[in-house]
Protein backbone atom coordinates (compact mmCIF):
# COMPACT_ATOMS: atom_id res chain seq x y z
CA UNK A 1 0.00 0.00 0.00
CA UNK A 2 2.05 2.87 -1.32
CA UNK A 3 -0.59 5.64 -0.55
CA UNK A 4 -2.16 6.23 2.71
CA UNK A 5 -4.82 4.29 4.05
CA UNK A 6 -8.02 5.75 3.79
CA UNK A 7 -10.56 5.37 6.46
CA UNK A 8 -14.51 6.34 7.29
CA UNK A 9 -14.95 6.91 11.00
CA UNK A 10 -18.66 6.01 11.86
CA UNK A 11 -19.26 7.54 15.30
CA UNK A 12 -22.33 9.37 16.59
CA UNK A 13 -20.28 11.30 19.03
CA UNK A 14 -18.63 13.62 17.30
CA UNK A 15 -15.97 14.91 20.00
CA UNK A 16 -14.95 11.05 20.10
CA UNK A 17 -14.89 10.90 16.05
CA UNK A 18 -12.61 13.98 15.56
CA UNK A 19 -10.30 13.10 18.38
CA UNK A 20 -9.84 9.87 16.89
CA UNK A 21 -9.48 11.48 13.21
CA UNK A 22 -7.09 13.55 14.76
CA UNK A 23 -4.92 10.78 15.83
CA UNK A 24 -5.36 8.52 12.61
CA UNK A 25 -4.25 11.78 10.57
CA UNK A 26 -1.20 12.21 12.78
CA UNK A 27 -0.78 8.64 12.69
CA UNK A 28 -0.40 9.01 8.29
CA UNK A 29 -4.11 7.66 7.67
CA UNK A 30 -6.37 9.52 5.39
CA UNK A 31 -9.97 10.38 6.42
CA UNK A 32 -12.19 10.13 3.70
CA UNK A 33 -15.28 11.33 6.39
CA UNK A 34 -16.94 11.57 9.57
CA UNK A 35 -20.45 10.07 9.71
CA UNK A 36 -22.82 10.06 12.44
CA UNK A 37 -25.82 7.54 10.94
CA UNK A 38 -26.12 4.35 9.53
CA UNK A 39 -27.83 5.20 6.17
CA UNK A 40 -25.06 8.35 5.71
CA UNK A 41 -22.07 5.58 6.27
CA UNK A 42 -24.08 3.31 3.56
CA UNK A 43 -24.01 5.91 1.33
CA UNK A 44 -20.55 7.53 2.16
CA UNK A 45 -19.02 3.79 1.73
CA UNK A 46 -20.96 3.26 -1.75
CA UNK A 47 -19.51 6.64 -3.27
CA UNK A 48 -16.63 7.01 -1.21
CA UNK A 49 -15.10 3.64 -0.92
CA UNK A 50 -12.32 3.48 2.22
CA UNK A 51 -9.78 0.69 2.58
CA UNK A 52 -10.73 0.47 6.29
CA UNK A 53 -14.01 1.29 8.24
CA UNK A 54 -13.83 2.34 11.88
CA UNK A 55 -18.01 1.60 12.65
CA UNK A 56 -19.01 2.90 16.37
CA UNK A 57 -21.59 -0.41 17.30
CA UNK A 58 -23.83 1.42 19.08
CA UNK A 59 -24.95 3.77 16.31
CA UNK A 60 -28.13 6.29 17.35
CA UNK A 61 -31.02 6.08 14.92
CA UNK A 62 -32.57 3.21 12.78
CA UNK A 63 -29.64 1.29 12.66
CA UNK A 64 -26.86 0.36 14.78
CA UNK A 65 -23.40 -0.67 13.98
CA UNK A 66 -23.88 -3.74 13.25
CA UNK A 67 -26.74 -3.83 10.79
CA UNK A 68 -24.97 -0.84 8.88
CA UNK A 69 -22.26 -2.87 7.92
CA UNK A 70 -24.40 -6.01 6.93
CA UNK A 71 -25.93 -3.21 4.66
CA UNK A 72 -22.47 -2.49 3.47
CA UNK A 73 -21.36 -5.93 2.93
CA UNK A 74 -23.77 -6.54 0.23
CA UNK A 75 -22.46 -4.66 -2.14
CA UNK A 76 -18.70 -4.22 -0.91
CA UNK A 77 -16.02 -5.96 1.13
CA UNK A 78 -14.63 -3.31 3.35
CA UNK A 79 -12.71 -4.52 6.39
CA UNK A 80 -14.57 -3.45 9.51
CA UNK A 81 -12.83 -2.37 12.98
CA UNK A 82 -15.80 -1.91 15.36
CA UNK A 83 -15.56 0.44 18.25
CA UNK A 84 -17.69 -0.12 21.24
CA UNK A 85 -18.53 -0.05 25.14
CA UNK A 86 -20.83 -2.88 24.77
CA UNK A 87 -19.49 -6.06 25.39
CA UNK A 88 -22.73 -8.33 25.67
CA UNK A 89 -22.59 -11.39 24.27
CA UNK A 90 -25.52 -11.06 22.04
CA UNK A 91 -23.55 -8.16 20.33
CA UNK A 92 -20.26 -9.94 19.81
CA UNK A 93 -22.19 -12.88 18.16
CA UNK A 94 -24.03 -10.16 16.10
CA UNK A 95 -20.52 -8.79 15.13
CA UNK A 96 -18.77 -11.60 14.86
CA UNK A 97 -20.96 -12.51 11.46
CA UNK A 98 -19.59 -9.69 9.64
CA UNK A 99 -16.15 -11.29 10.18
CA UNK A 100 -15.07 -7.37 11.81
CA UNK A 101 -10.58 -7.72 11.78
CA UNK A 102 -10.55 -5.98 15.01
CA UNK A 103 -12.38 -4.49 18.10
CA UNK A 104 -11.25 -1.45 19.92
CA UNK A 105 -12.70 -1.02 23.47
CA UNK A 106 -14.14 2.66 24.81
CA UNK A 107 -12.99 4.21 26.59
CA UNK A 108 -10.75 5.00 23.52
CA UNK A 109 -7.09 4.52 24.58
CA UNK A 110 -4.17 5.80 22.09
CA UNK A 111 -1.96 3.10 22.03
CA UNK A 112 -4.55 0.66 21.41
CA UNK A 113 -5.51 2.58 18.57
CA UNK A 114 -2.61 2.74 16.68
CA UNK A 115 -1.52 -0.84 17.06
CA UNK A 116 -4.91 -2.26 15.99
CA UNK A 117 -4.46 0.01 12.82
CA UNK A 118 -1.11 -1.41 12.31
CA UNK A 119 -2.08 -5.00 12.40
CA UNK A 120 -5.27 -4.57 10.24
CA UNK A 121 -2.99 -2.33 7.74
CA UNK A 122 0.17 -5.26 7.90
CA UNK A 123 -3.25 -7.96 7.48
CA UNK A 124 -4.44 -6.05 4.46
CA UNK A 125 -0.58 -5.85 3.34
CA UNK A 126 -0.27 -9.44 3.24
CA UNK A 127 -3.35 -10.31 1.45
CA UNK A 128 -2.22 -8.23 -1.64
CA UNK A 129 1.22 -10.02 -1.38
CA UNK A 130 -0.65 -13.15 -1.60
CA UNK A 131 -2.68 -12.18 -4.46
CA UNK A 132 0.42 -10.48 -6.78
CA UNK A 133 1.43 -13.60 -7.68
CA UNK A 134 -1.71 -14.72 -9.65
CA UNK A 135 -1.61 -14.55 -13.42
CA UNK A 136 -3.82 -13.15 -15.98
CA UNK A 137 -5.84 -16.16 -18.21
CA UNK A 138 -4.36 -15.84 -21.32
CA UNK A 139 -7.76 -16.58 -22.98
CA UNK A 140 -11.18 -17.34 -22.88
CA UNK A 141 -12.39 -19.22 -25.15
CA UNK A 142 -16.50 -20.38 -26.29
CA UNK A 143 -16.09 -23.38 -23.51
CA UNK A 144 -13.04 -22.39 -21.96
CA UNK A 145 -10.54 -20.55 -19.86
CA UNK A 146 -6.92 -21.05 -19.67
CA UNK A 147 -5.58 -20.15 -16.15
CA UNK A 148 -1.56 -20.31 -15.13
CA UNK A 149 -1.87 -21.79 -11.46
CA UNK A 150 1.32 -23.71 -10.17
CA UNK A 151 3.90 -22.70 -13.20
CA UNK A 152 1.81 -24.50 -15.78
CA UNK A 153 -1.26 -23.34 -18.05
CA UNK A 154 -5.00 -25.46 -16.94
CA UNK A 155 -7.55 -25.83 -18.91
CA UNK A 156 -10.77 -24.68 -17.03
CA UNK A 157 -13.91 -25.95 -18.71
CA UNK A 158 -16.58 -22.43 -18.10
CA UNK A 159 -19.45 -25.15 -17.44
CA UNK A 160 -16.80 -26.34 -14.31
CA UNK A 161 -17.35 -22.60 -12.55
CA UNK A 162 -19.64 -22.25 -9.69
CA UNK A 163 -18.74 -18.47 -9.43
CA UNK A 164 -16.21 -15.55 -9.60
CA UNK A 165 -15.47 -13.22 -6.72
CA UNK A 166 -13.67 -9.99 -7.35
CA UNK A 167 -11.13 -8.50 -4.93
CA UNK A 168 -10.86 -5.07 -6.07
CA UNK A 169 -8.78 -5.86 -9.05
CA UNK A 170 -8.45 -9.31 -8.60
CA UNK A 171 -11.26 -12.23 -9.33
CA UNK A 172 -10.96 -15.59 -7.91
CA UNK A 173 -12.54 -18.02 -10.27
CA UNK A 174 -14.37 -20.75 -7.91
CA UNK A 175 -15.09 -24.37 -8.98
CA UNK A 176 -15.98 -27.85 -6.89
CA UNK A 177 -12.51 -28.61 -6.61
CA UNK A 178 -10.61 -25.53 -6.39
CA UNK A 179 -9.96 -21.94 -6.89
CA UNK A 180 -7.92 -19.89 -9.50
CA UNK A 181 -6.74 -16.63 -8.21
CA UNK A 182 -6.05 -14.10 -11.56
CA UNK A 183 -5.43 -10.32 -12.09
CA UNK A 184 -8.56 -9.05 -14.17
CA UNK A 185 -11.09 -7.32 -12.62
CA UNK A 186 -15.10 -8.49 -12.71
CA UNK A 187 -15.53 -5.82 -15.16
CA UNK A 188 -13.45 -7.72 -17.36
CA UNK A 189 -14.76 -11.21 -16.86
CA UNK A 190 -18.56 -9.81 -17.12
CA UNK A 191 -17.43 -8.23 -20.40
CA UNK A 192 -15.28 -11.15 -21.75
CA UNK A 193 -17.50 -14.14 -20.22
CA UNK A 194 -20.81 -15.41 -22.33
CA UNK A 195 -23.36 -13.85 -20.82
CA UNK A 196 -25.73 -16.58 -21.79
CA UNK A 197 -23.96 -18.43 -19.19
CA UNK A 198 -22.94 -16.01 -16.53
CA UNK A 199 -24.25 -13.11 -14.77
CA UNK A 200 -23.54 -10.56 -12.41
CA UNK A 201 -25.86 -10.44 -9.39
CA UNK A 202 -23.36 -8.51 -6.70
CA UNK A 203 -21.02 -5.87 -7.26
CA UNK A 204 -18.37 -8.77 -6.19
CA UNK A 205 -19.97 -11.65 -7.57
CA UNK A 206 -20.68 -13.39 -11.05
CA UNK A 207 -22.32 -16.47 -11.15
CA UNK A 208 -22.85 -19.71 -13.47
CA UNK A 209 -26.73 -19.62 -13.68
CA UNK A 210 -26.49 -23.18 -14.44
CA UNK A 211 -25.02 -23.88 -10.75
CA UNK A 212 -27.89 -22.30 -9.18
CA UNK A 213 -28.99 -24.63 -6.24
CA UNK A 214 -30.96 -22.10 -3.95
CA UNK A 215 -32.59 -18.27 -5.48
CA UNK A 216 -33.83 -16.07 -2.37
CA UNK A 217 -34.79 -13.07 -0.96
CA UNK A 218 -31.38 -11.54 -0.68
CA UNK A 219 -28.98 -14.16 -1.30
CA UNK A 220 -28.12 -17.59 -3.58
CA UNK A 221 -26.86 -20.57 -2.97
CA UNK A 222 -24.35 -22.15 -4.93
CA UNK A 223 -22.79 -26.35 -3.66
CA UNK A 224 -23.62 -24.78 -0.05
CA UNK A 225 -21.65 -21.20 -0.83
CA UNK A 226 -24.03 -18.25 0.51
CA UNK A 227 -23.85 -15.57 -2.27
CA UNK A 228 -25.12 -11.75 -1.45
CA UNK A 229 -27.73 -10.82 -4.35
CA UNK A 230 -27.72 -6.86 -5.03
CA UNK A 231 -31.19 -5.10 -5.10
CA UNK A 232 -30.37 -4.17 -8.47
CA UNK A 233 -29.58 -7.34 -9.51
CA UNK A 234 -32.33 -9.05 -9.18
CA UNK A 235 -34.60 -7.97 -11.53
CA UNK A 236 -31.55 -9.05 -14.35
CA UNK A 237 -31.20 -12.09 -12.47
CA UNK A 238 -35.20 -13.54 -12.78
CA UNK A 239 -35.79 -12.32 -16.23
CA UNK A 240 -32.84 -14.73 -17.17
CA UNK A 241 -34.34 -17.52 -15.42
CA UNK A 242 -37.14 -17.14 -17.16
CA UNK A 243 -35.42 -17.74 -20.53
CA UNK A 244 -33.92 -20.64 -19.42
Amino acid sequence: MKNKVRILVVEDDMIIASHICLQLTNLGYEITGIETRGEEAVAHANVNTPDIILMDVNLRGTLDGIETVKIIQKDIDIPIIYLTANTDEDSFQRAKETRPYAFLPKPLNSVQLQRTFALVVEQLKENKAGISNADLPLEILDDRIFVRHNGKMNKLLLSDILYIEADRNYCKIVTASNHYLITATLKTMEEKLPKHKFLRVHRSYMVNIAKLDVVAEGHLEINRKVIPMGKSHRGSLLNRLQTI
